[in-house]
């Protein structure tokens, strides 16, 4: 059974989300720089009325910002922490924004390791253009980071224990 993927980029390597965890693509914007935060953390967006955290996967990924380029888009996304529990809406700034495509999930491989620091870094696919990973949304926060950016959440996460 084929999914549709969003396409991206991290450096020169390719990148897939499963486009069954996005909302919408939006283009790069003005964000509300949040003082004191993490670095990965580029800003702050409404959404519908509702603050949302961008998350600049770049920065994250491979310790460098995501280029200004008219390819870079920020994409909300609905993270479920751990795949578990209510969804929160996060945003990603995320380069090489420039198509979808249709992969079968079974054809994904394990890359072979497994890196605590980066659990959202999923099985791999080989194609001509180049190998392509999947990235897991749910798992692109830590505790610790869950707890910054949607403190609610983790207080009643704790409340309900």
């Amino acid at each position: 059974m084929r999914r549709l993927f969003l396409l991206f980029r991290l450096g020169d390597d390719r990148y897939a989300v499963a486009a069954d965890a996005v909302l919408r693509v939006l283009p790069l914007q003005a964000l509300k720089q949040l003082p004191g935060a993490p670095d990965w953390v580029a800003g702050l967006l409404v959404h519908r009325g509702a603050p949302v955290p961008v998350i600049d996967l770049s920065r994250m990924a491979i310790g460098r910002p995501s280029r200004q380029l008219t390819s870079t888009r920020i994409v909300l996304v609905n993270h479920r922490h751990g795949g578990q529990g209510a969804a929160h809406t996060l945003a990603l700034m995320l380069e090489g924004v420039t198509e979808t495509g249709h992969r079968n999930p079974a054809d994904f491989v394990p890359c072979g390791l497994d890196s605590p620091r980066a659990r959202y870094l999923g099985p791999v696919l080989d194609e001509a253009e180049g190998m392509l990973q999947w990235v897991d949304v749910d798992a692109l926060l830590s505790d610790e980071a869950r707890a910054l950016l949607f403190p609610d959440a983790v207080a009643g996460a704790l409340a309900c224990s």
